[in-house]
């Protein structure tokens, strides 16, 4: 079965990589996937593989940060960078370079607080800012608002139907009974790590059944409706991204006997 499609011009055999482990993990989740993927050329899959590479370093580096769960009344933020409006939000200060200000969350943790949709947001940021041009991102971000899922258009969030997720994207899981008292558990938005595991800002980082049990657990009196992962995908652009990619470290995509390759046109096929 075909698993990726990508120009001949720049897959190369070899059986040494400079992939990371999270590299490595994405690159056979895409050859596994019964999702036909397609790709231009290998410049752009190569900038794929290490922004969800990235994306998942970032989940994970939130995970472990002292950042905390808060609905936007109680939100908070440094106010060296940002700007604290009425609604919760952030607003970049003037003359702060986005960069900075998103390296901060990471850097001064303990002085944040937001909700989850906002946390997807920051990961997202923050996997782009470690995937591109510095000067790039200042320009592109020059008027950062963090508040909810309100993002900047050159981010490029978009929202697909699908059941077969990939490490770095982003997953929704819906609870259909929540507690009125506790609106902000009527779901809970995730990065997908690979390995069957899940990072929610509240919840930390759960399997499936972990963050439905998490989400059960904030149900109204009498409920029976479980929590459930709704089968929808939310990414960034990675095609529009790419054009601002700093420079890739050279790497051949590492074609083990377990991958064969194959020609038909111009065309370079991946198998398992």
């Amino acid at each position: 079965m075909i698993r990726i499609l990508a120009s001949p011009s720049g897959l190369s055999p070899s059986y040494s990589s400079s992939l990371s482990k999270n590299e490595q993990a994405i690159l056979n989740a895409l050859v596994s996937s019964p999702v036909l993927y397609t790709y231009p050329n290998e410049r752009q899959l190569r900038f794929e593989i290490a922004l969800r590479a990235h994306t998942v370093q970032a989940a994970v580096d939130l995970a472990k940060s002292r950042a905390r769960f808060a609905i936007f009344r109680f939100s908070r933020c440094n106010g060296q960078f940002w700007e604290r409006d009425e609604r919760g939000g952030f607003r970049l200060r003037p003359g702060v370079p986005a960069s900075e200000a998103i390296n901060d969350i990471f850097i001064n943790s303990e002085l944040y607080a937001f909700e989850c949709a906002t946390a997807i947001v920051i990961v997202f940021y923050k996997a782009v800012l470690d995937t591109i041009d510095v000067a790039a991102f200042n320009r592109l971000f020059a008027n950062l608002l963090l508040y909810d899922w309100h993002t900047d258009r050159d981010l490029g969030i978009h929202t697909k139907k699908g059941e077969h997720f990939l490490p770095g994207d982003c997953l929704y899981f819906k609870n259909p009974e929540f507690d009125p008292s506790t609106p902000q558990w009527q779901g809970e938005n995730t990065i997908y790590l690979g390995d069957g595991l899940f990072y929610g800002h509240g919840i930390g980082i759960q399997t499936e059944d972990g963050i439905i049990a998490a989400l059960n657990r904030k149900r109204k009196r009498g409920a029976t409706k479980s929590a459930y992962l709704l089968p929808h995908i939310t990414q960034v652009n990675f095609t529009y991204l790419s054009q601002f990619a700093r420079p890739l470290n050279e790497f051949r995509l590492p074609l083990r006997p377990s991958f064969i390759a194959g020609t038909l046109g111009s065309a370079t096929f991946l198998y398992r």
